[in-house]
């Protein structure tokens, strides 16, 4: 493999073959939960942002519906079940580092289960929007304050 311009960009491609090997961005899902006036937030155990807190979250694996994604990784992480209700935005993180560069941010409500943090999750809370914790993204905070006034 060597480095040429294909497509604006340098890349890596094969000079026999052919073959450009296309870097494809990290996909994150998420998802905003509120119950009784309280939104639902995991402490993070691992980085980027560890011991900060975020909505429940993961990365989208290929093939995977990202609704489906997002419903799995909030049970993994608060051992709650969820049905997705709508999308609230999509981020684009062009400075990512390792971290998501596409967010994806559904709207669940609760269906089911007993609140416990799990996978990667130190702990897994409902707050008040006016009573957060140090949180981990400044697109948590926004979320937040947009959609606690839309009850």
């Amino acid at each position: 493999m060597g480095s040429r311009v294909v497509s604006d960009k340098m890349r890596r491609a094969c000079p026999v073959c052919g073959f450009v090997y296309f870097t494809d961005p990290k996909v994150g899902v998420g998802v905003f939960l509120r119950h009784e006036g309280k939104v639902l937030l995991i402490q993070r155990g691992v980085p980027p942002q560890r011991g900060k807190w975020s909505v429940p979250a993961g990365f989208l694996d290929r093939g995977e519906d990202p609704r489906v994604t997002a419903v799995r990784e909030l049970y993994e992480e608060t051992n709650l079940q969820v049905e997705i209700v709508g999308l609230i935005d999509l981020f684009f993180n062009p400075d990512s580092r390792g971290s998501a560069s596409i967010f994806i941010l559904y709207e669940a409500r609760l269906i089911g289960g007993e609140l416990q943090a799990g996978d990667d999750a130190l702990d897994a809370r409902f707050f008040a929007p006016d009573d957060l914790p140090e949180l981990a993204f400044a697109h948590t905070g926004q979320t937040i304050m947009k959609m606690a006034g839309s009850t």
